[in-house]
């Protein structure tokens, strides 16, 4: 699979930056034994390119409820860095610099660069992929080292369930147009929506975007080789562009499918796999427990239970197509 969040430029005025001044506050009251459990020390949590601010206030609010209070006894310090590799190891550098007791990331680019730079200080996986394939850990029950937390998807499979998905919306789908972004996209992701489309005599065409101009190149190719769906494959780039995707795709009356629901949020038509903001709230509990003293390395890494079917039926209507009522009653969410 790939990975699902982008990020922000890094910067650094002067003297340490505080990111709990960014967070977004909230009302939510918090147990005063909570409370009391965690008073004494200050916490510093680390946040390597954290995502909009819905997700870490999701997170922060789960904090919060585990007793957590910000400015009181935790404090967060972001770093950031936009689709720039090359800033990601001074990004890292930064949370080093600032002495954080634990760094908490998402996608496999960046937990990739902080185990790199760390093997002591406990890292916090939101959506790690194929994390013992890629051996940020021994095994998800016993992970060892620094590294814990949340995977994304359980298996590349789930982009076999896109293919039948777009197949459902059309059912004489006979080619689709594959987004994906070299930097992150996974051999296996890859291979299991070929074997789909497949067994389903659809064509599915390679159309690579790994910069900005890359975009309106891929859907003329789209269009030129007359596929008449569009798959985006994922990666913290690609989730950046969701909204430019969105409208290349209405434009050329092409339907779309994502990982996460962002997608369909910014016009494009469905979206299946876990929830990003989901996974942040989790992400707190990982956090709760290494800054009560259990090692990373005893901490078994989770795996999505729940995936999350979103359709926009204001986009779907824009396109002309009638959503099967099956397919409807199957989602979470409709967008009207």
């Amino acid at each position: 699979m790939t990975d699902p969040i982008g990020s922000e430029p890094l910067h650094r005025p002067p003297g340490r930056r505080r990111f709990m001044a960014a967070l977004a506050s909230s009302l939510l009251a918090v147990p005063l034994a909570a409370e009391a459990q965690h008073a004494g020390k200050v916490h510093k949590v680390g946040l390597l390119s954290p995502p909009p601010g819905a997700y870490v206030t999701a997170f922060e609010d789960s904090l919060r409820q585990l007793g957590y209070v910000r400015g009181s006894n935790i404090v967060f310090e972001a770093s950031f860095m936009r689709g720039k590799p090359e800033l990601l190891p001074a990004a890292v550098a930064e949370l080093l610099r600032l002495n954080v007791d634990v760094i908490v990331t998402g996608p496999n680019t960046f937990i990739e660069a902080a185990k790199k730079a760390t093997t002591s200080i406990p890292i916090v996986m939101v959506y790690g992929n194929d994390p013992v394939g890629r051996g940020y850990i021994s095994s998800l029950a016993r992970p060892g080292g620094n590294i814990t937390g949340l995977t994304w998807d359980p298996s590349p499979e789930i982009f076999g369930k896109h293919v039948e998905l777009l197949a459902e919306v059309s059912p004489r789908l006979s080619r689709i147009g594959g987004i994906v972004d070299p930097a992150s996209l996974e051999e296996a992701a890859w291979t299991a929506a070929e074997g789909a489309a497949k067994r389903r005599r659809i064509t599915l065409l390679n159309m690579q975007v790994g910069t900005e101009s890359d975009l309106p190149k891929a859907f003329t190719l789209i269009v030129g080789e007359r596929a008449s769906a569009v798959m985006i494959f994922g990666g913290p780039y690609l989730w950046s562009l969701r909204a430019q995707i969105a409208a290349l795709a209405k434009n050329n009356v092409l339907p779309t499918i994502y990982l996460y629901r962002e997608g369909p949020d910014a016009g494009g038509l469905i979206s299946y796999g876990t929830s990003l903001i989901d996974n942040w709230r989790r992400a707190a509990s990982y956090v709760d427990k290494i800054l009560t003293g259990i090692k990373p390395a005893d901490l078994p890494v989770e795996q999505p239970t729940r995936f999350e079917l979103v359709i926009n039926l204001k986009t779907a209507k824009a396109l002309g197509l009638t959503i099967p009522p099956s397919l409807l009653a199957r989602a979470d969410q409709v967008i009207e």
